[in-house]
């Protein structure tokens, strides 16, 4: 129900009484309320304590005149807005102009007409009113603006913090730096008063706080931090976040009970609100992020949401970083045995040969093979195979006594760098550490086992100046072990006879360059999803007068080491360029041709302008052609790689990154690369059925690629049980022989049409 309007209230001002009652009267008959003042200064007393809505005020008093009274209520804030009416006998211009300079709004003549009084007051009375409305909305819109100022500050603080938070996300991969990081951009960008990290541990429940900033000066080390809520003293703020998975706000600590234990040292560092995130890992809590504001009422539903979108990203960065150590991992050391690999074996043999050098001391590199290794995998199966390499990495392990001195190099070799020896040495080490341990007895799959072992052995500086030589030369010279009935040789520079059939086949080689022996096959890149074919890769094959149709593992090498490989290169993508063309002309809807790219064509500065000049074949922006380049390659020279990858991507052309997983990648060169597929490398595949440790890889890579919005391709697929695997895991595309193997260009239409 609308409130009934109260009267105005008018002060009437005159010294002498007969002119008050007559005004008083009029003004009561109008239905005003009316109050009388005898003078000036007794008008000003009233006029403060209870400010009337209108004066009727008289200019001739004895003391303080209307003028006087007129500028003194004109002066004070809390009379300023009364309107003033001046009743005069007094009607010439001077006197009218020195009331409104007093203040005065309007004017009365004495005798006062009742008419002209009643239309004067009600007017003024209106202007007031306006008056009064247009200053309390005014008032409100100033609140308003204030408050809506205040909100866009506090937001402004919230995306600044999430967008500082972001950054940080891409450019660190280590989470104790994202972790400080994470809490310094909240204190100085956000402008919260405190902010930390704590992680759970899931056995004793326990948060430990493993990163601050702001205000803390002691005031953790008072809290219990447990994920337990019925824990005594526990903070039930943490605790309910993370058995409940949720995040839990406090907007005002000095009335909240859940902060009582804590709130006086929460108000003394100026905490008003508090706002607790889990931190998940696979919809697990492994930790939080909480935030103390100097405000109460701070986390409001718009900061939230933001805030509670920057704990899922930060979630999000913690999986990426455990998946990118698990990768890192994997880069540098072997999955099954959990030796280095052959990548981190060289640089360590590479430091020791460094360190020997100056003492004028030698360090060798002897690489065992097991012997007939493939008959235990044929005959017990391959967990028995992978069971026993375990057993033997065991072993040498034992005999080396160094886990950096041992490395698994190859499915059934083990490599063994011993520094500061002579070869005297080297073969009494063999003799009576190295073989003795291997020469007993191996148990797998209840079954006793005796095993030969080969091994070849070289030693700098004659050798090899470098890890990688040695490590060849040691191959070289376990190859001859293994052609002859010793169990070890050492190297020997006439191991290298077989030069002269690489030169024999390299003249071969550039005589097919002229003569046109090149042609390429296809192999289809299949949709898991649909079972359609979605891509060819192009694969260089040389169809020899002399020898027939040559491994590419026997001419590749060549073309790379001679750089006749630009040549055969170019003209391979010129080829796979003109056959989409031919089988668009025959009506056919053919998928992209992937061509391999070797690193001697990356690195040189032409290779864009070769890619430019094949597409141009095309005639068309549909040119058909797309890339694949090795994990290991682009890592050659990264930042030069990534340009020419830029550009070649600006011209239609797509790029997969080959046997990914084999190479040694940073996860943060490949966030910035410009690619568009990841091919797991067929090792990987080869064994999905009996090994997790191989699916473990698949599954992380799959969901690696996906979270780069790549798409993944598993290669040499030759099983329906390592398809159905690569379907649950999620994978794009398969390729290998369980759906074809390479074809000639002819052959290519019958499966388009399948």
């Amino acid at each position: 129900m609308k409130e009934a309007k109260k009267p105005a209230r008018i002060l009437v001002v005159d010294d002498e009484e007969r002119n008050r009652r007559l005004l008083i009267a009029m003004l009561e008959a109008e239905g005003y309320t009316a109050s009388e003042a005898a003078d000036g200064t007794q008008a000003l007393e009233l006029a403060r304590q209870s400010p009337p809505d209108l004066v009727l005020l008289d200019i001739m008093m004895p003391g303080v005149d209307g003028y006087e009274v007129a500028r003194a209520l004109k002066a004070g804030p809390a009379t300023q807005a009364i309107p003033i009416v001046m009743v005069t006998a007094l009607d010439d211009r001077a006197s009218r102009l020195r009331g409104l300079e007093a203040g005065a709004e309007e004017f009365v003549t004495k005798p006062v007409d009742r008419n002209e009084l009643r239309i004067r007051v009600r007017n003024l009375l209106r202007l007031k009113e306006f008056s009064d409305f247009l200053a309390n909305h005014n008032r409100i819109l100033e609140e308003q603006v204030q408050d809506r100022t205040a909100k866009v500050v506090r937001l402004n603080r919230v995306y600044s913090v999430l967008s500082g938070i972001n950054t940080a996300i891409v450019r660190v991969h280590e989470r104790d730096e994202l972790f400080a990081e994470a809490c310094k951009i909240a204190v100085e960008h956000g402008k919260f008063e405190l902010a930390w990290i704590g992680l759970l541990d899931a056995a004793s429940r326990q948060v430990q706080p493993v990163a601050i900033a702001g205000r803390d000066e002691g005031y953790l080390d008072r809290i219990a931090l447990t994920a337990d809520e019925d824990a005594p003293d526990n903070c039930k703020l943490v605790a309910r976040a993370l058995s409940r998975l949720e995040h839990v706000v406090c907007n005002d600590i000095s009335a909240d009970e859940s902060m009582s234990q804590w709130r006086d040292e929460a108000l003394k560092r100026g905490f008003r609100s508090v706002a607790v995130f889990p931190l998940l890992l696979e919809q697990r809590p492994v930790g939080l992020f909480v935030l103390y504001a100097s405000e109460p009422g701070f986390f409001d539903e718009q900061e939230m949401k933001l805030l509670i979108e920057m704990a899922g990203d930060i979630s999000f960065a913690l999986d990426h970083i455990a998946k990118e150590e698990k990768l890192n991992y994997l880069a540098y050391y072997d999955a099954l045995t959990g030796l280095p690999n052959r990548t981190l074996f060289c640089d360590r043999v590479d430091s020791l040969i460094h360190s020997y050098a100056v003492r004028g001391e030698s360090v060798a590199v002897a690489i065992f093979n097991v012997e007939r290794f493939r008959f235990v995998n044929d005959s017990l199966g391959r967990t028995a195979g992978d069971e026993l390499l375990k057993l033997i990495g065991e072993r040498l392990r034992e005999a080396a006594g160094d886990d950096g001195s041992l490395a698994r190099t190859g499915s059934n070799t083990f490599a063994v760098s011993l520094a500061g020896i002579t070869i005297a040495d080297v073969a009494h080490t063999l003799e009576e550490k190295l073989f003795s341990v291997l020469s007993g007895p191996f148990t797998v799959a209840g079954q006793e086992l005796r095993l030969a072992f080969k091994c070849g052995v070289a030693l700098s500086p004659d050798d090899g100046s470098d890890a990688e030589a040695l490590f060849q030369n040691a191959e070289a010279a376990l190859q001859k072990a293994r052609d002859s009935g010793d169990k070890y040789m050492f190297y020997a520079p006439q191991m290298n006879s077989r030069v002269a059939e690489i030169l024999s086949l390299e003249n071969k080689l550039r005589i097919a360059i002229v003569d046109e022996q090149f042609e390429l096959h296809y192999q289809p890149k299949v949709d898991l999803a649909g079972n359609r074919i979605t891509g060819l890769e192009a694969l260089i094959r040389w169809r020899s007068p002399e020898m027939g149709l040559v491994s590419p593992a026997e001419f590749i090498p060549i073309l790379e080491e001679t750089g006749m490989i630009t040549e055969v290169g170019t003209w391979a993508m010129n080829q796979a360029v003109s056959q989409y063309a031919v089988w668009q002309a025959a009506g056919l809807q053919p998928p992209p041709i992937a061509v391999n790219v070797s690193q001697v064509q990356l690195k040189r500065r032409d290779f864009v302008t070769t890619v430019e000049q094949a597409i141009a074949m095309a005639g068309k922006p549909e040119h058909g052609l797309d890339l694949e380049i090795t994990e290991s390659m682009i890592m050659e020279d990264i930042e030069s790689a990534i340009e020419k990858l830029k550009t070649i991507r600006e011209l239609g052309v797509g790029v997969s990154i080959d046997d990914f997983g084999t190479g040694y990648s940073s996860l943060r060169y490949l966030t910035r690369l410009p690619i568009t597929a990841l091919k797991i490398d067929r090792a990987f595949i080869q064994h999905m059925a009996t090994n997790a440790d191989d699916v473990a890889i698949v599954s992380t890579v799959i969901a690696l690629g996906h979270n780069l919005k790549l798409k993944v391709i598993a290669e040499g697929v030759e099983t329906e049980e390592q398809r159905k695997f690569l379907q649950l895991l999620k994978c794009d595309e398969f390729q290998g022989y369980l759906f074809s193997k390479p074809v000639p260009a002819e052959q290519v239409p019958a499966l388009l049409k399948r």
